[in-house]
């Protein structure tokens, strides 16, 4: 039952009919009555299995979050940073049909941008714990050597994610990154990208390779 708090001619709120009056901040608003599920509809396989691929992505992406907010952060004018990478990643990184799905992890995606990226990254696993990762510059590339690299450290065993975004420069050609303990001995899935000081531009994420270590 709806109540009308000013006669005749005020708001209301509750259901009328097919219209539902509500109150948010002080401003009266009117809406369609939302629709009952109909309890007896079945989902067919491919809306099970595509419901399962959304949670399968949505759960794995999660570790990478501290990264892909950065990394898509110059293209969310519309959907935000986590929905921008999920989108790139559920088309493009995840293969295999439910209930046996996968990543193919050089096809993950953490950024993407205009910006140069680091020219012929390499990367060595010169302590147990610890990465080398070197690169080249050139004096012709349109670029900041101010721009931060970004550098990601995936483990698939544990679910977890390791880097730092700023912990170098372009310029620097070098650097060495010490991983979570818990990774160690651990396959691991590396990739590098490069923002610009401000985060306003970034260039495409670059996957080095896997370590088997």
């Amino acid at each position: 039952m709806a109540k009308i708090s000013k006669g005749i001619l005020g708001a209301f709120s509750g259901k009328v009919g097919p219209v539902v009056g509500s109150n948010w901040r002080s401003i009266a608003y009117i809406k369609a009555s939302p629709r009952k599920a109909n309890k007896k509809s079945k989902r067919s396989a491919a809306q099970i299995a595509n419901q399962q691929k959304f949670r399968f992505v949505s759960e794995w992406l999660v570790p990478f979050h501290p990264y892909v907010s950065i990394g898509f952060l110059n293209l969310s004018n519309v959907k935000s940073e986590i929905n921008l990478a999920f989108s790139e990643n559920f088309h493009r990184a995840v293969v295999g049909e439910y209930p046996n799905l996968d990543v193919d992890y050089s096809k993950v995606v953490l950024s993407q941008g205009q910006l140069g990226g680091l020219i012929c990254p390499e990367m060595e696993l010169i302590e147990s714990d610890t990465l080398y990762i070197s690169w080249s510059t050139h004096m012709n590339q349109r670029v900041d050597f101010d721009d931060q690299v970004m550098l990601v450290v995936y483990c698939p065993e544990l679910g977890i994610a390791d880097g730092f975004v700023g912990g170098a420069k372009r310029a620097d050609k070098e650097c060495m990154f010490k991983f979570n303990q818990k990774m160690i001995g651990k396959a691991l899935e590396v990739y590098v990208s490069v923002t610009s000081f401000n985060r306003k531009k970034i260039a495409n994420s670059i996957y080095l390779g896997r370590i088997e270590s």
